[in-house]
């Protein structure tokens, strides 16, 4: 899995997952397909670099296979990876 540049106007990774961490102004964290609230309107992290962004944000890097093509291909597979990876019964 190759790393890559983030793409602009995306922001698939701060929607589709669900994050169970707390997130700043979000203790609770978010539900998949939810927006976190710090994702801007040109789908820009307000909260990247900081020290309170939670650990899986900060680790997630783009790659060719998250990312696909465009972000339409970017939400179809991290949606997948949720689906995925919810524990039965959820």
């Amino acid at each position: 899995m190759s790393k890559i540049k983030c793409r602009s106007n995306c922001g698939a990774c701060c929607i589709a997952p669900s994050i169970s961490s707390p997130i700043p102004d979000m203790p609770s964290g978010k539900p998949a397909g939810v927006r976190c609230i710090h994702l801007t309107e040109d789908f820009r992290c307000r909260i990247f670099g900081r020290e309170d962004r939670p650990k899986v944000c900060k680790e997630l890097m783009p790659s060719e296979e998250m990312c696909g093509k465009n972000r339409d291909e970017a939400m179809a597979y991290l949606e997948y990876l949720e689906k995925e990876t919810k524990p039965e019964g959820n």
